[in-house]
């Protein structure tokens, strides 16, 4: 697990250094603000349409294979990128095709690689290594962003680029030493089976055991849909993540509205603000780290507790309150992100999870694209500490009316129980049975015994 948590810091940080540079080598190469909108809605378009089919692949290949051929193809695109920048080669074209297959080959990707690092521990440790990838993400978001400024001033722009595509060659290298936990050996998952599939052919086992397998496991994708919409707790997940990312999250987005708005902040003042967010999700992730049973009862009081800080830091009217308010609210979210993505990954059984994260990648790949111009556009009616305001009740009232609602309906449960239980009695005494007086036969006279001697002249008789 150490080795691969090494592999996702070096992963996350060359793709936050790609990504900074990427929306301004767009905007030089196009000289358009709407080509790079164009450009990330055709990375992430792929997600949305093809997210099903991604994720019934990763059940059906070889996981580990699949996370290393998914990432090797992803270092060729940052090669390929790089090398048509530095060759000044790069055009309108061409790079909504790289966008393309980016955005194709990370609807595999994704779920392989999150499927894979649960796999490397117990199953009672999957929630902290699932908090322990979120912290990763974190520091690698910042180490990230830090190190793209410094590489474009010092080697060019296509330095970033390079870098990315040697942090996929480098966690593909990792792979093949990974050792997954043989899950034969551990408890029975409590989690109910899907619907009865053919038997599985034992020669359909991949290269790294049991837990590879090659079959077409549970069916396709439209079985994961179906899987997904069956599951009440799944559908409760994504509606209260999606009433969070479109009206909570953009934070990118209405803060700097606010900063530099009302808060009369620049630049810098911002930067503070991003800082002190990163702070807080990176403490937020090591504090879910704690979390041995998440549910979605805890996602949605954490989406309220978040959702009341965001109403306060939009009612801020300094900026150092905006911090201080900043810092927890960044780190309930974060408790929030990582156990929604613990009950995702653990709620569905073993052989439905790639599918399960399929369907999930392509509704957040949609809340993503409609979030931030739903968001702008609340801005531009109401201005941002209305926005920050409504968005917060927006996300608030729904998740608190559905904590009342299941804690009522767990009262009436308790209380049906009791009702129905029976009831101990003490027994009944016991009244004694009265034994009747014995009765004295008279013997008539000259009747003799057995033996021939003279008989009582009279019998008792019980």
């Amino acid at each position: 697990m150490r080795w691969w948590s090494l592999a996702n810091l070096v992963s996350n940080a060359g793709t936050w250094m790609q990504l900074t540079v990427q929306s301004l080598l767009v905007l030089q190469v196009t000289g358009s603000a709407a080509m790079t909108g164009l450009s990330l809605a055709v990375q992430a378009g792929p997600g949305l349409l093809l997210g099903l089919l991604g994720g019934a692949a990763v059940d059906r290949w070889p996981r580990k294979l699949t996370a290393a051929v998914s990432q090797v193809a992803l270092g060729a695109v940052g090669f390929t990128t790089a090398a048509l920048v530095a060759l000044d080669l790069l055009n309108v074209p061409v790079l909504l095709t790289l966008a393309a297959v980016t955005g194709i080959i990370s609807t595999v990707d994704g779920p392989a690689c999150a499927l894979l690092g649960n796999d490397l521990v117990p199953r009672r440790d999957v929630p902290s290594a699932i908090a322990l990838g979120s912290a990763v993400h974190s520091i690698g978001r910042l180490a990230g962003t830090a190190l793209a400024g410094g590489a474009v001033l010092l080697f060019g722009t296509a330095s970033a680029f390079v870098a990315n595509g040697f942090s996929f060659v480098f966690v593909a290298a990792v792979i093949p030493f990974l050792k997954l936990v043989d899950r034969s050996a551990e408890e029975p998952e409590t989690a109910p089976e899907p619907e009865p599939a053919a038997p599985a052919d034992p020669r359909a086992d991949g290269p790294d055991g049991p837990d590879e397998p090659r079959q077409r496991a549970g069916g396709g994708a439209r079985d994961g849909l179906r899987f997904f919409l069956g599951r009440p707790q799944l559908v409760l997940l994504a509606a209260i993540t999606a009433l969070s990312s479109v009206f909570g999250r953009n934070y990118t987005l209405t803060l700097a509205v606010l900063v530099t708005g009302p808060l009369a902040g620049g630049a810098g003042s911002f930067g503070t603000v991003s800082t002190a967010l990163a702070v807080g999700g990176i403490a937020g992730a090591l504090l879910a780290g704690m979390l041995q049973r998440p549910s979605v009862r805890l996602v949605a009081a954490m989406s309220a507790i978040g959702a009341a800080f965001q109403i306060a830091a939009g009612l801020s009217p300094t900026l150092g309150l905006l911090v201080l308010l900043v810092i927890p609210m960044a780190i309930v979210e974060s408790v929030s992100d990582t156990a929604g993505t613990t009950v995702l990954q653990t709620d569905p059984p073993p052989a439905m999870r790639g599918r399960v994260l399929g369907v999930w990648r392509s509704l957040s790949t949609g809340w993503g694209l409609v979030g931030p111009p739903a968001i702008g556009l609340l801005m531009e009616w109401t201005g941002p500490r209305a926005a920050l305001v409504i968005g917060g009740l927006v996300v608030a009232l729904p998740a608190v009316a559905g904590l009342a609602v299941h804690a009522r309906r767990a009262r009436r449960t308790v209380a049906d129980a009791a009702g129905q239980a029976p009831v101990a009695t003490a027994p009944e005494p016991v009244e004694p049975v009265e034994q009747p007086e014995p009765v004295r036969v008279p013997v008539p006279a000259g009747v003799t015994g057995r033996d021939g001697d003279r008989a009582p002249t009279a019998v008792t008789v019980s």
